[in-house]
C-alpha cells in the first residue's frame, strides 16, 4: 500500500474513533454528561492544587532539605523539644539546606565541651534573629562574621564561638536555656540580643487579659493550612493583606490598650535577670539593643509596610505601638547595662531599613547580617575590656577577669 493511502487511512480512522466517542457521549443521559464534565474539572483541580503545592514547596526543600511535611517556616525543621530539660533546642548534627548543625545543637563550626587553656569563647544568645535563618550560609550569620572580624583585628588569637539563637526564645527562656545549655562551655564573652519575641509574648498576655485575643495567629490557622503549604501561605498573606489595609485592619482586629509601664516592667524584670545570670557564667557581658526595620522617621504607611510580620504576630498592636515598645525595649536594655556595668552595643539604626537589609520586619538579608556584625564587631573591638580579654588570650594567658566583674 502507497504511503500517502495508510497516512490518510490513519487519519481516518483517528476522525472514526473521535466521532464515535463523541456519539458515546452524545447518546449519555445529560445528567451523566454532566457529572463526567464535573469530574474532569474536579480532577483538573486537584492536579493544579497539586502541582501549585509541589512548585511552593520547592523553596523550603532547598532551604532546609524538607519537601514534604509541616514544616513551613523552615526553621521548625531544625529543632525539637530536649526531653531532659524541656527546652527547644537544635537537633544535633542537623543539616538542613544550608543550615548546618553542630553535635552540641549550636548553629557554629564544632567545638569541644572543655574549653583549651588559652582559647577564647563568645556566646551569643537569643532568639531567631541570632540564629539567622534567612540568610544564604551559616557564614553568613551575623556571630560568625562578629568572630571573622576578631580574627581579622587578632590574627594570633585562638576563638571559638557559640551561635545560640533558638527560634522563639525570649529573655525568660533564655535563661534557663543559657545555665544548663551554654554555661557548662565556659564561654568568656556572652553576646545577648532579644527584643521582639519578648514584645510579642509581653502584649499578647495584656491583649488575651483585656479579651483582644485568645490565640496567636498561627494556632488560629485553619485545618486545610495546617496540612498544605500552598493553603497556609493563602490564608497567611490574605492576613498580612488585611494588616496592610489601614482602615479594615483596625475593623476586624480589636486592639490592646497599651499599659507600656508595664510592658517595661516584664521586660526589664527579664532581662535584668538574664543579664545577672550572664555575669555568673562570663567575664564580659554585651547587651545588643534590637535593629528592627521599623524607624521613627517613617511615613505611616512606610512604618505600616515595615511592621507588617511584626503585625501578623502582633494584630492586636498598631505599627505606632510596636514602634513604641521596640523603643521602649532599646532604652532599658541601655538602663540595664548601665545599671549593671556591662558592655552595650548601640546604633541600632546604622542598618538601613530597606528590603536588601530586611528580609522582613525583623530578620537580616545578607547584607543586613553584614551590617548588624559590623556594628557588634566595631563595639567589641573598641571596648577596652575586650581588647585586655583578648591580648589575654592571645599571649595564652589565664584571663585575670572574673564572672562577677
Amino acid at each position: 500500500m502507497a504511503p500517502g493511502i495508510m497516512a490518510r487511512n490513519v487519519i481516518f480512522s483517528e476522525a472514526l474513533i473521535k466521532q464515535m466517542q463523541r456519539s458515546q457521549l452524545e447518546q449519555l443521559p445529560r445528567w451523566q454528561r454532566g457529572l463526567l464534565l464535573a469530574l474532569s474539572v474536579i480532577c483538573a483541580i486537584i492536579f493544579l492544587a497539586f502541582l501549585s503545592e509541589a512548585a511552593v514547596r520547592v523553596r523550603p526543600w532547598i532551604k532546609t532539605g524538607v519537601f514534604w511535611g509541616n514544616e513551613f517556616w523552615g526553621t521548625d525543621r531544625t529543632y525539637m523539644i530536649d526531653p531532659h530539660t524541656g527546652l527547644r533546642v537544635l537537633i544535633p548534627n542537623g543539616h538542613f539546606g544550608p543550615v548546618h548543625i553542630n553535635s552540641y545543637g549550636f548553629r557554629s563550626p564544632e567545638l569541644t565541651l572543655d574549653k583549651p587553656t588559652g582559647r577564647l569563647r563568645i556566646a551569643f544568645i537569643g532568639g531567631s534573629t541570632t540564629y539567622c535563618g534567612e540568610v544564604s550560609s551559616d557564614q553568613m550569620t551575623w556571630p560568625y562574621l562578629v568572630v571573622a572580624a576578631i580574627k581579622d583585628r587578632y590574627p594570633d588569637l585562638d576563638i571559638d564561638f557559640i551561635n545560640g539563637g533558638v527560634p522563639g526564645y525570649t529573655t525568660t527562656t533564655l535563661k534557663p536555656y543559657l545555665e544548663k545549655k551554654i554555661a557548662p562551655f565556659h564561654p568568656d564573652v556572652i553576646v545577648i540580643y532579644e527584643a521582639t519575641n519578648d514584645l510579642s509574648v509581653n502584649s499578647f498576655a495584656l491583649a488575651r487579659e483585656q479579651g483582644v485575643t485568645d490565640h496567636n495567629q498561627e494556632k488560629s490557622m485553619g485545618w486545610l493550612a495546617q496540612h498544605s503549604l500552598l493553603a497556609y501561605l493563602v490564608e497567611k498573606n490574605l492576613k498580612v493583606l488585611l494588616q496592610q489595609h489601614p482602615v479594615l485592619a483596625e475593623e476586624t482586629q480589636p486592639k490592646v490598650l497599651i499599659d507600656q509601664a508595664r510592658l517595661d516592667d516584664m521586660y526589664r524584670r527579664d532581662l535584668t535577670a538574664l543579664v545577672e545570670a550572664s555575669k555568673k557564667v562570663a567575664g564580659l557581658v554585651v547587651t545588643v539593643t534590637f535593629a528592627p526595620r521599623l524607624r521613627s522617621d517613617q511615613t505611616p504607611a512606610e512604618l505600616r509596610a515595615a511592621a507588617i510580620t511584626s503585625l501578623y504576630y502582633m494584630p492586636f498592636m498598631t505599627p505606632e505601638a510596636i514602634l513604641q515598645g521596640f523603643q521602649r525595649y532599646n532604652d532599658i536594655m541601655r538602663s540595664v547595662a548601665a545599671e549593671e556595668r556591662t558592655l552595650l552595643v548601640g546604633n541600632e539604626e546604622a542598618i538601613p531599613a530597606d528590603a536588601a537589609h530586611y528580609k522582613d520586619s525583623v530578620h537580616f538579608t545578607d547584607a543586613g547580617s553584614i551590617a548588624m556584625a559590623k556594628r557588634v564587631a566595631d563595639a567589641l573591638l573598641n571596648s577596652p575590656q575586650f581588647q585586655v580579654l583578648a591580648l589575654e588570650h592571645q599571649h595564652g594567658a589565664t584571663v585575670a577577669t572574673s564572672p562577677a566583674q
